[in-house]
């Protein structure tokens, strides 16, 4: 029996593991389709995905169209054939004809546990919700956004000090744990279907754009918390101080601890080798901060830079 001809689309780090274990197992991809190089860093030079790399060690012939659903795209993955597509963290829709495709089916890795969390920004959904795990989804692809049956998932707890960095690369090991389970009952044709309207509330989370993270002082300590831990490092939290007229930006890192504290929120004072701000209810204990143009410093070296002869305040 001839091996299964597996297409490969992925392009955030998140699904190079899977991509790793799929080049080394029994039924290689014979291909992989990935975004095109863009410029990247302060000179803009092109950088390709990292997931590239490994294609072009491996031999694989490698598809970075524009747009997947124009019809030179489609006619080159037709040509390729493919019996199985599997998709992770591509980060385009995939249209109809591209699904219909291959005949053993058109699959994909989604991190989160479906259907809560469809779109973009799962990862940091499940932290800033205080949810107490997540998980990666394997499931049919639909034109719909992360609406497929759902073939398994594979769960994974939030512990308290997770940040979307660790809970990024924890789920790209689970990732790997779903596609071995996965993979022999897609190529045996077997692989089940539970409707997501049997497993739950729906839920969508949009892409988060570079400025998302600014922090307001009236939120709870506890919730704040959760959004500065949910957002390192992308896309990251921040406030602003100083003169009104001319404030500047702060980057915040996550915290050292939520404390009780009556003040207005926004208000920060160094207690006890440690600075706390106060937010709508109860406070919190910084971390590290960044201001713009410095390096990321301690909270406390950043308040002694300061000089400050009261508390200060954080816009």
């Amino acid at each position: 029996m001839p091996s299964p001809r597996i297409v490969f689309l992925g392009t955030g780090d998140i699904a190079l593991p899977t991509f790793r274990w799929l080049l080394g197992s029994d039924h290689p991809p014979i291909a992989l389709v990935t975004q095109p190089d863009r410029p990247a860093g302060r000179r803009r030079q092109l950088k390709a995905p990292a997931i590239k790399t490994l294609a072009l060690d491996a031999g694989l012939e490698i598809l970075q169209p524009e747009k997947v659903r124009d019809p030179e795209a489609l006619g080159q993955l037709e040509a390729l054939a493919p019996d199985l597509i599997i998709a992770m963290a591509y980060g385009q829709i995939l249209p109809q004809r591209l699904i219909d495709l291959p005949k053993l089916g058109c699959v994909n890795l989604h991190a989160s546990l479906l259907p809560k969390y469809r779109g973009a920004a799962c990862i940091q959904a499940a932290i800033d919700a205080g949810d107490a795990e997540t998980g990666v989804t394997l499931m049919h692809v639909v034109k719909k956004l992360d609406a497929g049956d759902v073939i398994l998932a594979k769960r994974t707890p939030i512990l308290a000090d997770d940040t979307g960095g660790s809970v990024h690369d924890r789920l790209s090991e689970v990732a790997v744990e779903a596609m071995r389970e996965g993979l022999p009952l897609l190529l045996e044709g077997s692989a089940p279907r539970f409707p997501q309207s049997g497993l739950g509330e729906v839920s969508h989370v949009p892409k988060l754009e570079r400025d998302a993270g600014k922090i307001d002082w009236s939120w709870p300590a506890n919730r704040l918390e959760r959004r500065l831990r949910a957002y390192d490092p992308w896309p990251g939290c921040w406030c602003v101080y100083g003169d009104s007229d001319a404030p500047k930006r702060l980057k915040l890192y996550p915290v050292s601890g939520v404390v009780d504290l009556d003040a207005e929120p926004g208000e920060f004072r160094e207690v006890d080798g440690a600075v706390q701000v106060a937010c709508g209810e109860g406070g919190l204990v910084l971390g590290d901060v960044q201001p713009d143009g410095a390096r990321r410093m301690t909270a406390l070296d950043w308040w002694r830079g300061l000089r400050l002869s009261g508390p200060g305040r954080l816009g």
